[in-house]
């Protein structure tokens, strides 16, 4: 049996209801040893704090006087009020969810999780970027070969 017919029978026995329940699933292959020794430059573990921070008081400061306190709390009626979408992200929404077939729940996770990375990027607005990013994060959703 070849590995991606081994992984396509292990996927199955997971019910697409239940993956439906999770925000975010990706695969997580192995890094090779020279990326790991990389000395590069990145961004440092206290800039991202401080931009997990910063994005977290901006859903306190959002959902004030609700009792939603982040952004996957959300109702849809928050999430009209609050994933406001560019023209391109909103096309590429819907151009995925056509293509892929992703169901309802999958929708609003996707909505959800553009929601929190754009407020990590500091933007009022869901652009493109923020769907792209957002869907990578969905990798059991899409169709494997």
């Amino acid at each position: 049996m070849s590995p991606i017919s081994r992984k396509r029978r292990y996927r199955s026995r997971i019910s697409g209801p239940l993956l439906d329940r999770i925000d975010i699933h990706i695969e997580v292959p192995a890094v090779k040893y020279r990326d790991l020794a990389d000395r590069g430059e990145a961004e440092s573990s206290a800039a991202i704090a401080k931009r997990v921070e910063h994005s977290r008081e901006l859903q306190l400061e959002r959902y004030r006087g609700t009792k939603i306190h982040c952004n996957a709390q959300m109702t849809p009626r928050f999430i009209k009020k609050y994933c406001e979408l560019d023209a391109s992200g909103n096309r590429m929404l819907e151009l995925v969810t056509d293509r892929l077939g992703f169901s309802a729940r999958t929708y609003t996770r996707i909505l959800k999780v553009a929601r929190t990375i754009a407020d990590l990027d500091g933007s009022n607005t869901i652009h493109e970027q923020h769907i792209a990013e957002a869907i990578q994060y969905r990798s059991l959703d899409r169709k494997t070969a």
